[in-house]
């Protein structure tokens, strides 16, 4: 039996990318998954599939989490599908997208991941947990300049960081534990591409300052061990990279 048997785990913004390979990596551990996307539904449907083939349980589920309704809609379509939320990845993220409008980073990096978080948090479980997922260059943004291209997205996402973190209290009331991922640029996401294209030699430049840049499915692997790793609620899970903006 996986860590994870008999529980139910959200991973938003898992059609791809990061957030695919969670999914996959906590089907493998017993969890069912709600797998979430906002558009692309045949995506998220083979990611669904693999899951299934694997012997794993999963649904997908479209939902925007910056429109009304959104989170309560994953919470729900765990609940019919498989029963419980117990485990909630808050993976989904973005902000460099073009025609999106002014405010729309901090919509979603901040004002949808806790209106998520308070979604679920309403029926999860004492003993739940939450990883919430975020980048060196966001969660030291505060100490450490990062790229000019990318310092709206991070302080959106460092804004989405302290206002979790405010929330551990009731959470803590609730059995609830909160554990935060940072990691370095990794390499293929589409936000790494998005900042090479706006600047040319970006991601070259942070993995010869790093040695190294994880790869999605190694930083995912990283992401999920955190749903039932045993660590304290605010909890902060360094991977890759990090001795360059603490030093």
């Amino acid at each position: 039996m996986g860590k994870l048997e008999g529980r139910t785990a959200i991973v938003t913004g898992s059609s791809r990318g990061v957030g695919a390979d969670v999914a996959k990596f906590l089907a493998a551990e017993g969890a069912a998954v709600v797998v979430n996307y906002r558009q692309k539904a045949p995506r998220a449907t083979k990611v669904v599939g693999e899951i299934e083939a694997a012997g794993g349980r999963a649904v997908a589920v479209g939902a925007d989490l910056t429109a009304d309704g959104g989170a309560q809609a994953l919470v729900d379509a765990a609940k019919e599908n498989f029963g419980s939320v117990d485990v909630l990845v808050l993976n989904a993220s973005g902000g460099m997208e073009s025609g999106m409008a002014e405010d729309y980073a901090l919509r979603l990096n901040r004002d949808a991941q806790v209106n998520m978080l308070q979604a679920a948090a309403a029926v999860m479980a004492p003993g739940s947990r939450v990883v919430f997922v975020t980048s060196h260059q966001a969660h030291f943004i505060e100490t450490v300049p990062t790229m000019p291209e990318y310092e709206p997205v991070a302080r959106s996402k460092r804004a989405g960081e302290d206002a979790l973190r405010a929330l551990i209290p009731d959470l803590d009331a609730k059995g609830i534990s909160l554990v935060v991922v940072s990691g370095d640029m990794i390499e293929g996401t589409v936000t790494a591409t998005l900042l090479d294209r706006a600047n040319p030699g970006a991601i070259e430049a942070r993995r010869a300052e790093a040695g190294k840049l994880y790869s999605v499915n190694e930083f995912a692997a990283e992401v999920a061990a955190m749903a039932a790793a045993d660590v304290a609620s605010g909890h902060t899970q360094y991977v890759g990279g990090a001795d360059y903006f603490t030093k």
